[in-house]
């Protein structure tokens, strides 16, 4: 983990290493200063020597500016290096996220995912800052405060040792409660960002319904959730501040009683009591320093692991050695194939699926929700990867090509439509970054996209809001298809992509690929009979399994599940759904 995070440091190493070196000389220039502070007791004022009080005064005063340049220094460098850790640590997540395959999406929540990017890298920033700056200076300057006052006077300065053992032993068993408490809070974050993404996302669902009182109920939960985890783990911090406070109190008042004595003894000068005193608040407060760090080590330390994650995380789908970078045409061949979300211990969803699709073809696909239509297609572009079997495209296992090659030459038009922030036109270009308007204008009209965007005023520049709020569920699923199209794909898939536009659009989109794309494979996932009648053969899905395959002629003759939901379908009308079977 800890190896992990520091890897992120990269090109700030050098201000990394900076940093703690600025606070070792801001740490001597502090542990300088007492000494001559009591130098001009005992030389300068004892002995009425003015010049020699300037001269020390002089002194003090230089010493004090290289403190104060260390400690600027180092605090910039500081900030550098954390800050630079933070993007890297965000950059390299983002794009190790990107190589995710499905599999591995499913692995992590979207909120959680959305902390880790956040909270938990602000975490790890601030925690890498005090690392860099106090962590080394207050240990630094606690041994140096305690070599000098042993140096000075060994019998006060044991009075320090012992309340340095003291405290340590109080921050260790207050640290170790904390972390516990601290591990929580960083997982009810997921908690509570999934609440806030939910409900924006879902926003017009929850006005519609008037559960706005439910959702803030829900959100003040996991908020109260939060707050009351933080007050037991700051509980805990907070009582070590008036434990330290009485510790600091009690060693001054000890070493000014006994060194009172020792003066009127002579066995210790006042410039030297002076020097202990200042050294006492220097160790003391390096170890509240000390303390501090750890508040922030073990904030960081869940942070970390959830980061580290993500990182550390393959991809469970990756290029073969030697890859396949073309793909000959569209013929797809599934040969027993298996396939489970959780290989090694889930049930099987699609299970001794065989089929054999000739290149051009187009394939209707047909069954009950649930009876995995989506799941057999994903396969075909390698979202997921077969448990048995094997999937042939082009007449080579889809494992055996480049993943990057394979996914555009099978064009998928997902079940659950996304447009990006944008014009129209830049969600288009996501099928290809270089085509012209007018590729972009003809693959609106196969899809029949450009009825409605000829109608905006601003035509193809037309701002889309986030996740296409600004269009109805039909125009975006047409957009989606046209964005598609324009990879010029050997395979095309349509997941239910059509089931928000007419059947007389429905009709036009099919017309349109039979004539422009006759070369291209299309498998076209619907619940309406009607959009895959004419089709050229018909997959019919059933808990997983192909229970027929044929033309729409051949599986009214043959197959029994066909037969009645087009028999229910007629009877109901054209837009009957084929859930809707008895």
């Amino acid at each position: 983990m800890v190896k992990t995070i520091l890897s992120q440091v990269k090109e700030f190493k050098w201000v990394s290493i900076l940093t703690p070196v600025c606070m070792i000389g801001e740490v001597i220039c502090e542990m300088i200063i007492p000494i001559l502070m009591g130098r001009i007791v005992d030389l300068g004022i004892y002995g009425n020597d003015m010049g020699f009080i300037l001269r020390t005064g002089a002194m003090m005063i230089a010493v004090a500016l290289c403190g104060l340049f260390f400690g600027v220094m180092g605090g910039i460098f500081g900030a550098r290096a954390s800050a630079g850790l933070a993007r890297n640590l965000r950059k390299t997540m983002y794009d190790n996220i990107q190589t995710f395959s499905f599999a591995n999406i499913d692995k992590f929540s979207t909120s959680g995912l959305v902390t880790r990017l956040t909270t938990d890298v602000t975490n790890i920033q601030n925690a890498f800052q005090m690392i860099l700056r106090m962590a080394m200076r207050a240990p630094v300057s606690m041994i140096v405060a305690l070599i000098m006052s042993i140096s000075i006077s060994p019998r006060l300065s044991s009075i320090y040792l012992v309340a340095v053992v003291f405290l340590a032993i109080v921050i260790a068993l207050m640290m170790g409660r904390t972390t516990r408490y601290f591990k929580q809070v960083f997982e009810r974050y997921d908690d509570l960002n999934a609440s806030v993404q939910e409900n924006v996302s879902a926003i017009r669902v929850v006005k519609a319904y008037v559960r706005e009182d439910y959702e803030i109920g829900k959100f003040r939960k996991a908020a109260q959730n939060i707050y009351e985890m933080f007050c037991k783990a700051e509980l805990n911090i907070a009582v070590i501040g008036p434990i330290m406070s009485t510790v600091v109190y009690s060693c001054i008042l000890l070493v000014s009683w006994f060194g009172a004595h020792m003066i009127v003894a002579q066995e210790l000068t006042t410039g030297n009591l002076m020097s202990l005193l200042t050294y006492c608040m220097n160790i003391l407060m390096s170890l509240m320093m000390v303390s501090m760090v750890f508040v922030m080590i073990t904030m960081s330390e869940a942070s970390a692991r959830r980061i580290a994650e993500v990182i550390n995380e393959k991809s469970s789908l990756t290029n073969p050695e030697d890859p396949i970078m073309e793909v000959p045409d569209g013929s797809i061949v599934f040969k027993d194939v298996d396939f489970s979300y959780r290989p090694g211990g889930g049930e099987p969803v699609l299970k001794d699926v065989s089929l054999e699709i000739r290149s051009g073809e187009s394939i209707g696909i047909i069954g009950g929700t649930g009876s995995a239509k989506s799941s057999l297609v994903n396969l075909i572009s390698r979202l997921y990867d077969v448990t048995q079997g094997a999937v042939l495209v082009g007449g080579h296992d889809v494992r055996e090509y480049d993943m990057e090659v394979l996914r555009d030459q099978v064009s998928v038009v997902l079940q659950k439509n996304v447009l990006f922030s944008g014009t129209i036109l830049e969600n288009l270009r996501w099928g290809d970054p270089d085509a012209t308007l007018e590729d972009c204008q003809r693959v609106c009209r196969m899809a029949c996209a450009d009825e409605f965007i000829e109608q905006f005023p601003d035509g193809y520049e037309t701002k889309i809001e986030q996740g296409g709020t600004n269009v109805s569920g039909g125009q975006k699923q047409r957009l989606c298809i046209a964005r598609a199209l324009l990879k010029k794909p050997k395979v095309l898939i349509l997941d239910d992509s059509t089931s928000a536009v007419d059947t007389a659009t429905d009709a036009k989109i099919r017309r349109a690929f039979a004539e422009e794309i006759p070369n291209t494979t299309k498998l076209i996932i619907a619940q309406r009979i009607a959009s895959v009648k004419d089709l050229d053969r018909i997959i019919v899905m059933e808990d997983g399994r192909v229970n027929g395959f044929g033309t729409h002629d051949e599986l009214l003759r043959d197959n029994a599940i066909y037969r009645e939901v087009y028999e229910s379908q007629v009877g109901a009308g054209a837009d009957a759904d084929f859930d809707k079977k008895e």
